[in-house]
Order: C-alpha cells, then structure tokens, then sequence
C-alpha cells in the first residue's frame, strides 16, 4: 500500500507474521497476525514507523512461532536502504516491533517516557533491543510535533506508553495506530461507542479509550495498525 500527497509520503512495510494462540484472541481458534511497518517520506527526510520482530528468548518463539522477513529486504522493495532512514518511531517496544531498531544504530528513536523506562525495568521486552550499541533515544513525555505534519500522539492501554503517528496529508490525515487496537473492527467498535456517547445515547453504552477524543479531533480519513491489513475509514468523507 502506498500513498503520497504533498510532501509526506507513506508506505506500508511487510516484516512477517506471527501466530496468537487461541488463550489471547478470546476465540477457540489461533490467529495469524502480519507484523507491518510505515515508511514516512518527508522533506525533513524518511522516517520508519516500528522494525519488525526481534529475536527473543525460546519460549516465546515457540509460543508466538513468528516467520521474519528482515528489515533490509522489506526496505530494499521500497527503494531505500537503513543508511536512508532518518528517525524512528517505535508504537512500542515488545520485540515485535523493534526488532529492527539494532539495525538502525545511531538514528534517533523516538519513545514515550515511561515506555523506555517499562522496557528497562525487565520483564517487558529483552533486553538486546534495547540498549545495543549506538542506541539513541529521543524521549517524550506526551504529544509531540516530530515534523511539520507529522505528530506523535500518545495512546496507552496495550502498553502505558503505546504512541501513535499521525500524518497530516493533502487529502485528509492518516494516523498509523500500532497496536492501539489489534484490529480495525476493534477501533471501528469504540469509535462507534465515541458517536453514541456524544449522540446522548442513553447507558449502557460501550465505553471508549480517552485519547480517541484528540485522534478524532483530526479528522481521520484511514486508520492503519501493526496487526491488521485492514484499514479504517469513516463511513462519510465529511464531519464525524
């Protein structure tokens, strides 16, 4: 997938796929998850929206049994190399979306505060992809403006320090949302629950993640996530 318009480009990466066991997708049945990546073209220069999956201890590799496709292969069919790569973002830092920040040395990688600090106390990602050599982090502590047009946003729930993207594009904004929500239909369910919150809906109504109040205040016209092909979009090209 690719799209570009005015001076902000984006392109959808595929780092590989993993399997959830049926314990985490509250079915009787696994699932097979892509592991995607955004490549950000701006003036300022390209920027790489999470890494792909890292190598990890054998127990989770036999519980998540992931298929890797390297990071320099998935750049290379877009056109670039790690050398072209400016900035990296990271949604978060569980080893399948970091995985490839090793590989990046040097650049910039940008993460929330009490992300960083999640992932250095243990028991939250290992410990190699983090703080290999030349890891450089920019840390921030809420919303950010990365670039003109291009904005970080916190979203905690998966994570406490979870961040999403959003790209203020010429036909309407994009947000690249990680793994704010698993699939599209999950965030599709609590922007609904949004709506009928501010309709005046009577209770019960689903309730809905607190900074989806500010992702909506731009507009959206796609939603992309880490985990899911499909991308939201709002059911009219007008209003919310």
């Amino acid at each position: 997938m690719a799209n570009t318009t005015g001076n902000i480009a984006m392109r959808r990466l595929d780092l590989g796929y993993f399997i959830r066991p049926a314990s985490e997708t509250d079915t009787t049945q696994p699932r097979v998850e892509p592991v995607l990546a955004y490549l950000v073209r701006h003036d300022r220069g390209l920027l790489l929206f999470d890494t792909g999956i890292g190598a990890a201890d054998p127990e989770t590799e036999a519980h998540y049994r992931p298929r890797r496709r390297p990071l320099p292969e998935a750049l290379s069919a877009a056109g670039v190399t790690l050398d072209d790569i400016s900035l990296v973002a990271n949604c978060h830092l569980h080893f399948d979306h970091c995985g490839g920040n090793p590989l990046l040395g040097g650049r910039p990688v940008l993460v929330q505060k009490t992300e960083l600090a999640a992932a250095r106390r243990g028991g939250h990602t290992f410990d190699h992809l983090i703080d290999f050599p030349s890891a450089t982090y920019e840390v921030t502590a809420g919303e950010t403006e990365v670039w003109p047009g291009v904005r970080i946003i916190p979203t905690p729930g998966h994570t406490h320090g979870h961040q999403s993207l959003v790209l203020q594009q010429d036909d309407g904004t994009a947000i690249l949302a990680g793994q704010a929500h698993d699939v599209a239909s999950h965030f599709a369910s609590e922007q609904l629950a949004r709506r009928a919150a501010l309709d005046g809906v009577a209770q019960p109504v689903p309730s809905y993640q607190p900074w989806l109040d500010r992702l909506m205040d731009f507009d959206p016209r796609r939603v992309l996530f880490a985990h899911d092909c499909s991308v939201w979009e709002p059911p009219q090209t007008t209003g919310r």
